[in-house]
């Protein structure tokens, strides 16, 4: 069951048929939405508590930030843990949010888990009371992104003294964002950015819609990313070198759970701690569920992408109880 203070925090999004449930808010506590496919959370969780298994089913509550592969991984998910009898409530909630969710015990799941770097401080403050269900992606770098027409930018290093060409700005994602601290913390002290350039501190989606206006312009544009990103299958990009690795070694990508999830739906969690992409077959679901369909369709680019791999879906569920594709 959500806590009420807990629950205070989430806004209901109306979603109607279960397709419309994802959206590509802002990571902000502010815009907090939750994707429910027209159930009541409160509700939902109430009734989802006790059940024990695919037999009867259960209430999972999937907790996702507006970062591209969250959102086609959680959409994924809600594909295939409905088609074994799962209701699913998708809730988007800032990331030091889920990580306290799951540490509480209020959200069950969450899979894009940024460790050891990008979400180091939530993994320290959480990590003995949140379940590491393991790694699904083994190398995802973050990195800063210029059009590749830019052609003497090569490195953050060039950044410096270039000022005037990007209007003193880099253009960011959401505060909370591990990305977004370590831009500011680590990056821009160490390439000595500080006096000429400021970083825009937006939205994933805010950060995109700039990027495809200054590429449809020809314009000069910095902007923080990382991969896996279809960004890099919709335009052509440089990511600038970074001599001193300011930004980090790549990450890997976790799934993580609450306790009381893995406790009370072990089936669940197995199968999940059995999934592993690589970054081609990542990047063809990402565009299925992103480019392929409307946005708020994105429930049917999951099952679409699904239907062409089923084998390798069901190589996760092996053993599971858990099947899809008949």
């Amino acid at each position: 069951m959500l806590t009420a203070a807990f629950a205070l925090l989430i806004v209901l999004a109306a979603c109607g048929g279960g397709d419309g449930g994802t959206t590509t808010a802002a990571d902000d506590a502010a815009d907090t939405t939750v994707a429910t496919g027209g159930t009541d959370t409160t509700e939902a969780a109430d009734t989802g508590a006790g059940d024990d298994g695919a037999a009867q089913g259960g209430n999972v509550t999937i907790a996702w930030i507006p970062w591209e592969e969250d959102i086609a991984l959680t959409n994924l998910w809600q594909v295939i843990l409905e088609e074994n009898g799962y209701t699913v409530e998708q809730v988007q909630l800032d990331a030091g949010l889920i990580y306290e969710g799951l540490a509480t015990g209020d959200l069950d799941v969450f899979f894009d888990a940024w460790l050891p770097n990008t979400h180091a401080d939530y993994w320290e403050l959480h990590s003995e009371n949140v379940a590491d269900l393991g790694i699904w992606l083994e190398e995802a770098p973050l990195t800063w992104t210029v059009p590749a027409y830019l052609e003497d930018i090569d490195s953050i290093a060039d950044l410096k003294g270039n000022a005037d060409l990007f209007g003193g700005q880099i253009v960011g994602i959401e505060p909370s964002a591990g990305l977004t601290r370590i831009s500011k913390e680590e990056v821009i002290p160490t390439y000595d950015l500080g006096e000429e350039y400021e970083l825009l501190e937006s939205s994933t989606p805010a950060m995109l819609a700039e990027l495809g206006n200054a590429i449809a312009n020809e314009e000069p544009i910095v902007v923080t990313l990382w991969r896996p990103h279809p960004a890099y299958g919709l335009y052509d990009l440089k990511d600038l070198e970074d001599p001193e690795n300011a930004l980090g070694d790549p990450d890997e990508l976790h799934a993580l759970a609450s306790h009381d999830f893995v406790d009370r739906h072990p089936e669940i969690a197995e199968a999940i701690g059995n999934m592993y992409f690589e970054q081609d077959v990542l990047s063809a679901l990402e565009v299925a569920v992103l480019e392929d369909v409307e946005e708020g369709e994105e429930l049917q680019g999951a099952r679409n992408w699904l239907e062409q791999n089923i084998d390798y879906v069901n190589a996760w569920l092996e053993g599971t109880g858990l099947s899809v594709g008949g």
